[in-house]
């Protein structure tokens, strides 16, 4: 089992990443979950996982969700979105609360290329993000 304060934040101007279930922390998952939390008003570059699958669960919140070249469409609590592989998405936070999401990729392995990105930060364990306002 996994809790949320045991495992290391990955920080990023939009929102945070929290991996639950990877590879790497895992010894034989061959899968990777994680927790997602996008900032108010904040969203990430759209992008593709080559030879990855993934399945977003919406927990909390409501944003604006694209899927290959397909318009944006609406997301809210309860919805899950499939992605299909090595297809163009994004997802971006639409209300001034956090958007709460469950993201899942298979197989898992690829969420460590995250930590190469400029604006990427990597919490330890147990220490909790804090929000900036940038004006």
């Amino acid at each position: 089992m996994t809790k949320p304060d045991d495992v290391q934040t990955r920080v990023f101007d939009w929102g945070t990443i929290k991996w639950l279930v990877t590879p790497h922390l895992v010894e034989g998952a061959g899968l990777t979950t994680g927790e997602v939390i996008i900032y108010p008003g904040q969203g990430h570059e759209p992008h593709r996982h080559p030879g990855e699958e993934e399945v977003l669960y919406v927990i909390s919140g409501k944003g604006a969700q694209t899927v290959g070249d397909g318009e944006p469409f609406d997301i809210q609590e309860g919805d899950a979105i499939y992605i299909p592989r090595d297809t163009l998405h994004s997802t971006f936070n639409t209300t001034w609360s956090p958007l709460r999401l469950i993201a899942v990729y298979t197989p898992g392995g690829a969420e460590t290329g995250l930590d190469g990105l400029p604006n990427a930060r990597i919490l330890d364990a147990g220490v909790a993000p804090t929000w900036t306002q940038s004006l």
